[in-house]
């Protein structure tokens, strides 16, 4: 087995390397050339923790993203046309990007490329950052084999960004915004030929051709990260952040995205909660910003009208799961468990941001530092020992019941060993006087 499959498949989750292994055959299926690139890579080899899988194919993506659509349960979440990509999500709540190798050409600065199918390697060649113009093949006759034509892990072991193309920042002014993010998120310099390629584009103004949908897509990207604060820092040193809304640099919610923070740091670190922030994050991110403000952002960004509704709508919805976790019938944890797991996860992360209950947010905490933790560690076994058959009503019952008794069991006092007195002391010999 080669290194870097070895590297990869300890990296990746259970979840994930069930949809690598599903990706795989998918592609084996149709005969055509798959590869991990991207993010997944980049993270892989720079010991960070693989969030989305990122995967390339020499053909036809979007008939590759339906058969694996078919195979694995996965959902299609969104899909590109004109770039032929799928983004999807699988039962298990893993993530994944299926693009076409391709070559994107650019009329001028911002304008939608012309895409146009191409061999990996081209397509490598045409990214953003050296570190992301990584592939590794999943194919029969080369798995393991490692692509890496800009020298993207050189760059990796130095934590630079490196661009690759001198152009990259005219071809695709929103790589700016991307730059700092990556920059706050990966603890990397920026490479001294890539500062001066982002001056030079600067000058040139091309930050003015960002599409709005880029920025949307951005600020989406923004709220998955655990340091949002200090991306929109980086963004206001830039004179990038009033592309979003001129009122945010006066009227930046540090308080609020601290407590945001603090926020997210309590909920699991995975994908299906880390795609629920994005309603809270908005709340918290305007908190400050009048009614008129809060329309330029959403022009700004083109918001679609679910994420509006999403940010909109969230705190009336969440008060209904404030009112739960305060009833004085909740006294036990396994009433705190069932309400949370019942629980939308978007209502949660907004109500363990916003409410200012004691009570509440010591039930929050102590459900995903306890409670959840003690369910987890149940062993199959354990499991087993339920009677019902699974899948029917009176197993989901008797479940319910099983998790209650084990998290309302009262831990046993240890018993303490009664140890011994210790022996007396030896007394000491009594030395005689020596005769003069």
């Amino acid at each position: 087995m080669s290194d870097y499959i070895y590297m990869l498949e300890s990296h990746l989750s259970p979840d994930q390397n069930r949809a690598v292994e599903d990706t795989q055959a998918a592609a084996g299926l149709a005969n055509v050339n798959v590869f991990l690139t991207g993010g997944a890579m980049r993270d892989m080899l720079a010991g960070f923790r693989i969030r989305d899988l990122d995967f390339v194919v020499e053909g036809n993506a979007l008939k590759i993203a339906k058969a694996i659509c078919e195979r694995s349960g996965a959902t299609t979440v969104s899909t590109d046309e004109n770039r032929k990509t799928a983004e999807l999500v699988f039962p298990s709540g893993v993530t994944a990007q299926i693009a076409m190798s391709r070559q994107d050409k650019y009329a001028r600065a911002g304008a939608k490329p012309q895409v146009s199918p191409a061999t990996i390697q081209e397509d490598l060649r045409g990214r953003d950052f050296t570190c992301n113009a990584i592939a590794l093949s999943l194919n029969r006759a080369s798995r393991g084999l490692l692509l890496d034509p800009m020298n993207g892990l050189a760059d990796i072991e130095r934590k630079e960004l490196r661009a690759v193309s001198t152009y990259g920042f005219y071809d695709d002014p929103s790589r700016l915004l991307r730059l700092v993010r990556y920059r706050v998120r990966m603890g990397y310099t920026v490479e001294e030929r890539t500062q001066m390629q982002v001056a030079n584009a600067r000058e040139a103004e091309v930050e003015k051709h960002i599409p709005a949908r880029a920025l949307g897509d951005e600020l989406k990207r923004i709220s998955g990260e655990d340091s949002p604060t200090e991306i929109f820092k980086g963004l206001e040193e830039a004179g990038l952040l009033a592309l979003f809304s001129p009122a945010l640099s006066a009227k930046l919610n540090l308080h609020g995205l601290a407590r945001y923070e603090k926020a997210i740091r309590v909920l699991p670190d995975d994908a299906r909660w880390r795609a629920t922030r994005f309603g809270t994050f908005l709340y918290c991110l305007t908190e400050k910003l009048t009614p008129k403000d809060r329309q330029a952002l959403m022009k700004a960004t083109e918001m679609p009208k679910s994420d509006i509704d999403q940010w909109q709508k969230i705190e009336a919805r969440a008060k209904k799961l404030e009112a739960a976790l305060r009833a004085p019938k909740v006294r036990k944890p396994s009433h705190v468990y069932h309400i949370v797991v019942a629980a939308a996860p978007e209502d949660v992360l907004f109500v363990l941001y916003h409410s200012a209950l004691k009570p509440v947010q010591e039930r929050l905490r102590n459900h995903f530092q306890k409670y959840a933790v003690t369910v987890q560690e149940i062993t199959p076994e354990e499991w087993a020992t339920i009677e019902p058959k699974p899948g029917t009503p009176k197993y989901a019952k008797a479940r319910e019941e099983f998790i209650s008794e084990i998290l309302n069991r009262k831990p046993k006092k240890p018993v303490e060993e009664e140890v011994p007195p210790p022996p007396p002391p030896v007394p000491e010999p009594v030395m005689g006087r020596r005769g003069r």
